[in-house]
C-alpha cells in the first residue's frame, strides 16, 4: 500500500485530463482496502481503476482517490465443459482476455481490447459485438467504503444492464470490486460471429471455421481500425450509449429520415446507433479547439492536447443537444461524469 499526495491524473486517464489528486492510496489486496477505509473513515472516497471510462471534470479532486491494484487469476474449477476462475478487480482486462483466450478458455473473445480493468467490468456491464460480461459473469466481491464490510454479490443482485449495474446507480461510489468470478468454456466453444465486422473480417483471412483466437483477433484488429489509441489521441471509447426508442417514435422518424440505420432493441424498443445519430448533424471529425468527435468513429469524443475536462463536457453537451433538436433523441452518456 502506498499514500500519495498532490499526484497528477494525466497517465491514470484514458482523456488524459490533467487533474490533480489531493491524495491517492494505491490497495494491493482486501486488508489494504480495509485499512484506508478506516483511516479515512470521514472523507469521500473514489474508486479508479483503469481511468478508461471516467471524465475527470475538476482541475482538482479532493476525494480520496484509491487506485485498485488487486491482482490475480486463479482457476478455482473445471466441471463439464465449464472453468470458472478468479480475478481480481485490478487486473487489465485486455490481458485477462487474452489470458483466457491462450489457455483455450472461451465467452470474452469478443470483448477483446476493451480498456480498463476487470474490477471496472461489472460495473459497466462492458458489452461488444454480441457479448455482454453478464453472460459469463458468476459473482464477485467488494468491500463496503463506508464500512470496510467485505460484500458478495450474485448476477440478480447487480441488477445488469445495458451498460449498467447496480454499481451505477444505488450503490454508485459505494464500493471497491476486489474480485470478478467468471465460468467460461474450455471445450464446446460458442462462437459468436452475429456482428457482420467480424464475419466480414474473418472472411476476408480465409478463416471458415473459426476459433476463439481468431474471433479474439478480429475483434482486436477491428477496434484498431474504427477507435484512437488513448496512448496517442485522449479518449474514452464510445462517449453515449446507444439510445433506445419507442417503435412509434422511430417510424415517425423514419418517415423524415429514410435511411435511418436502426437494431432490434430491448423490450420491444428500437435501437439507433447514438454514432450514426451524431454523424447526422454534421459532428464527425469536426473540431472544437481541442476537442472534438473522431474522424473514424463520431461516437468517440477526443482530446487533442490540452482539453480541460470542463471543456471536453462541454462539447459532449454541445452533441447531445444537437442530436435531440435534429431528431427528438436524448442521448446518454456512457462515460462516467466525475466531478470529486
Amino acid at each position: 500500500m502506498k499514500i500519495e499526495s498532490k499526484v497528477s491524473l494525466k497517465e491514470y486517464n484514458s482523456f488524459q485530463i490533467n487533474a490533480e489528486a489531493e491524495t491517492l492510496v494505491r490497495v494491493k489486496d482486501v486488508s489494504d482496502a480495509q485499512f484506508i477505509i478506516e483511516q479515512f473513515r470521514n472523507r469521500p472516497k473514489f474508486v479508479l481503476g483503469g481511468g478508461s471510462n471516467c471524465l475527470l471534470v475538476n482541475d482538482s479532486i479532493s476525494n480520496l482517490i484509491i487506485k485498485n491494484e488487486i491482482e490475480g487469476i486463479e482457476v478455482l474449477n473445471q466441471e463439464s465443459c465449464l472453468t470458472t476462475i478468479k480475478v481480481g478487480g485490478g487486473e487489465n482486462w485486455h490481458q485477462l482476455v487474452l489470458w483466457c483466450v491462450e489457455r483455450n478458455l472461451g465467452g470474452i473473445e469478443n470483448l477483446s481490447l476493451i480498456p480498463g480493468t476487470v474490477g471496472a467490468a461489472p460495473i459497466q456491464n462492458i458489452g461488444a459485438y454480441g457479448v455482454e460480461l453478464k453472460d459469463v459473469f458468476k459473482e464477485l466481491e467488494a468491500v463496503n467504503l463506508e464500512t470496510g464490510e467485505i460484500l458478495r454479490f450474485n448476477k440478480e443482485e447487480c441488477q445488469f444492464g445495458y451498460r449498467s449495474s447496480i454499481f451505477k446507480t444505488e450503490l454508485k461510489g459505494k464500493v471497491l470490486i476486489t474480485h470478478v468470478y467468471l465460468t467460461l468454456k474450455h471445450c464446446e466453444h460458442t462462437i459468436n460471429t452475429s456482428y457482420g465486422a467480424i464475419n466480414g473480417y474473418l472472411e476476408k483471412q480465409g478463416i471458415q471455421e473459426p476459433t476463439i483466437k481468431d474471433v479474439s483477433e478480429a475483434v482486436v484488429a477491428i477496434r484498431n481500425s474504427k477507435l484512437p489509441n488513448p496512448q496517442e489521441m485522449g479518449n474514452a471509447g464510445s462517449f453515449f450509449k446507444n439510445p433506445e426508442i419507442p417503435k412509434d417514435q422511430f417510424e415517425d422518424l423514419k418517415e423524415q429520415f429514410p435511411n435511418i440505420v436502426h437494431y432490434p432493441g430491448s423490450n420491444g424498443l428500437i435501437k439507433v446507433p447514438a454514432g450514426w445519430l451524431i454523424d447526422q448533424c454534421g459532428w464527425k471529425g469536426k473540431r472544437c479547439g481541442e476537442v472534438g468527435c473522431y474522424a473514424q468513429q463520431a461516437l468517440v469524443i477526443v482530446n487533442y492536447g490540452e482539453a480541460t475536462g470542463q471543456e471536453i463536457l462541454e462539447h459532449a453537451q454541445r452533441v447531445s443537444a444537437s442530436v435531440f433538436d435534429t431528431f427528438g433523441i436524448q442521448l446518454t452518456p456512457e462515460v462516467n461524469i466525475i466531478r470529486a
